[in-house]
């Protein structure tokens, strides 16, 4: 049973105590349910002298947990980084203990807020998001290093997503377009060449509160920071893809207030976030054995697989002269030695390899592509020829045939 207002009230008189502001009356306490969604019990104080404090106490064990990472976070955030990154964050003004969890007082940020699907393009709301994401990616990780947060390298984000996109397919689940889409993206190299930075975790744009100056939307505060972190900022624009109208301008946007060297994998990186966030779904109820999570994550997945089937990979990129030769230089040389290819023509089906079509080939961001240098191709393995697909392998399972020539070609096999 949900907590009543004046419980919570009780609560926040007995967190406030001994902090300097037990002075302070409560006049009016109501329920807050706004983004709640069920994992707190919530209410909105006001104070004789007309202060707005917000009190939580976590319903869930993981409820309990998040609200522990945001005090942490906010902890962080020292009087001169707040001035830094130009809005307000909650001050944690107390906590005492309600039954088995804890109650926390924040206080309360005024302003009006906007959801991803409703970020119009061009200056205003979606240039004033980028701005305020970027002064959080801009901070020096050294000032959340030492409050304990999670700090992950670049190719430690390679290696979370492939760990991810594996446990996916094991489920036995995961549309196998999608499988080859996101396993496509994980082996193009120059995907992950990022500077990690300082990052909220994958923010939401309804997190953050607005105030009109001059009739031009600004942010004056952000409210969820228990994702504070060490990592890659294209998690924290993963949600443009709820706002495709506004995308282009955000993107843009957060180049010109990013005070660090262009990220020229930023939309695409932030693209594979987002929909990875229904791999996550469907991950979370194989791992809680339910079933209705488990076909929700599977209609949402088919849409998706649906939906990207006819545009093209998530990441391309090309081939520049230094990749040439840096590929060249693993060609092994074969002028000193014969080489015996009766059993290399053995190392590929066939009749797999037919299965990709002129835009399953462009796989130039992978340090492990073929260079073209004649009419067939030459691996960084070994120089393996590739016969012609014959009649024979028109029997062969398709389906089976495409996923060992993904292995094969991921490394996975």
């Amino acid at each position: 049973m949900a907590r009543s207002p004046l419980t919570l009230a009780a609560a926040a008189t007995a967190a406030l105590s001994g902090t300097g502001t037990e002075g302070a009356r409560f006049v009016s306490a109501a329920a807050l349910t706004e983004h709640a969604t069920g994992r707190y019990d919530s209410a909105l104080l006001r104070t004789d002298d007309d202060r707005r404090l917000v009190v939580r106490v976590p319903i869930t064990a993981d409820a309990e947990n998040d609200l522990a990472l945001e005090e942490r976070a906010l902890a962080a955030l020292t009087t001169g980084v707040r001035s830094v990154i130009g809005f307000r964050a909650p001050d944690v003004l107390g906590r005492a203990r309600l039954g088995d969890r804890i109650a926390r007082v924040f206080t309360h940020l005024d302003g009006y807020r906007v959801d991803a699907a409703h970020v119009p393009a061009g200056r205003g709301v979606a240039s004033a998001l980028a701005g305020a994401i970027a002064a959080v990616h801009d901070l020096p990780a050294s000032i959340v290093q030492g409050a304990g947060v999670p700090v992950s390298t670049a190719a430690q984000v390679q290696g979370d997503t492939e760990r991810l996109l594996d446990r996916a397919e094991a489920t036995g689940r995961l549309p196998f377009g999608l499988l080859r889409r996101w396993s496509r993206a994980l082996a193009v190299d120059t995907l992950w060449r990022f500077e990690p930075t300082v990052t909220l975790g994958g923010v939401d744009p309804s997190s953050f509160t607005f105030v009109d100056v001059d009739d031009v939307p600004t942010i004056s505060g952000l409210l969820s920071w228990a994702g504070l972190r060490v990592g890659d900022p294209a998690e924290d624009l993963r949600w443009i893809s709820s706002a495709p109208d506004a995308a282009t301008d955000v993107v843009a946007a957060y180049a010109a207030s990013a005070g660090r060297a262009p990220d020229a994998m930023l939309a695409e990186r932030a693209r594979l976030h987002a929909e990875l966030e229904f791999a996550k779904w469907l991950v979370h109820g194989h791992e809680a054995g339910s079933e209705s999570i488990m076909d929700d994550a599977v209609a949402l997945l088919t849409s998706l697989d649906d939906s990207v089937r006819d545009e093209p990979a998530i990441a391309a990129a090309p081939v520049t002269v230094d990749d040439a030769f840096a590929a060249l230089g693993r060609v092994p040389d074969a002028r000193d030695a014969a080489v015996d290819t009766s059993m290399q023509t053995d190392a590929y089906d066939p009749g797999s390899m037919d299965l990709f079509d002129d835009e399953d080939d462009d796989r130039s961001g992978d340090e492990t592509q073929p260079i073209e240098s004649a009419e067939w191709p030459v691996t960084t393995d070994a120089a393996e020829w590739s016969a012609p697909a014959t009649d024979e392998d028109d029997d062969r399972d398709p389906d089976d045939a495409a996923r060992n020539a993904l292995r094969r070609w991921t490394g996975t096999a």
